[in-house]
């Protein structure tokens, strides 16, 4: 798999976020997201055609991923880690730097929090409110968007440098693990019920 992330001052590609893992319900939301780049960084929207929208979680580091929620992981450097930014559709997020996602108690083998401090420098946009709750049992439509800052990435896999011709690797995820209707997509497929699979990342490509 791989996506062409253009100019900001170009129209973005489209990657659908389309491959549910089988142990997901027999709701399939419709997941579609943009990105685009400048010289400070990535700007990107998800698009969700949904139902069964629940978002109770508001604060940042909270368990987002119980929510209805929209990801985007991704890996400047190969031999660096990478970052999981994933966002409720309130629009609170997570992040962590993760170097070692093998699987422990509490969380991973080798990984770092984002301090609030940069953590907020993430900006996030949703177009529905903050608390979404009880959940909405309609056909909803919702976009998030959001803006990674270079410079937030920086404090963890050093110097960016010139972010035309990277080649990053990346996954693109849509799901929602305490809803009445759970489900886990992904844009390049994941082999497991597991979004942290380096191994499945797809190509990100700046134009």
């Amino acid at each position: 798999m791989q996506y062409i992330v253009k100019h900001i001052s170009k129209p973005a590609e489209v990657a659908e976020v389309a491959n549910f893992r089988p142990e997901s319900s027999v709701f399939r939301p419709k997941v579609s997201v943009r990105l685009n780049y400048d010289d400070d960084g990535i700007h990107g929207v998800f698009q969700v055609e949904d139902q069964f929208v629940r978002s109770v979680w508001t604060n940042f580091q909270d368990p987002v991923w119980k929510d209805s929620c929209v990801e985007f992981f991704m890996q400047p450097k190969p031999d660096k880690g990478y970052f999981n930014l994933e966002m409720n559709a309130g629009g609170a997020h997570l992040c962590f730097y993760i170097t070692d996602p093998t699987r422990i108690p509490g969380g991973f083998k080798e990984y770092v929090k984002l301090p609030t401090e940069i953590g907020q420098t993430i900006r996030i946009q949703s177009s529905l409110p903050k608390t979404v709750d009880p959940e909405i049992k309609e056909p909803v439509s919702w976009d998030l968007k959001f803006f990674v800052p270079f410079a937030a990435l920086e404090k963890f896999v050093g110097p960016i440098g010139n972010i035309k011709g990277q080649e990053w690797r990346g996954n693109f995820y849509k799901c929602g693990d305490e809803l009445s209707q759970r489900h886990w997509a992904s844009w390049s497929p994941v082999d497991e019920l597991n979004f942290h699979l380096p191994r499945c990342f797809g190509t990100i490509l700046f134009e």
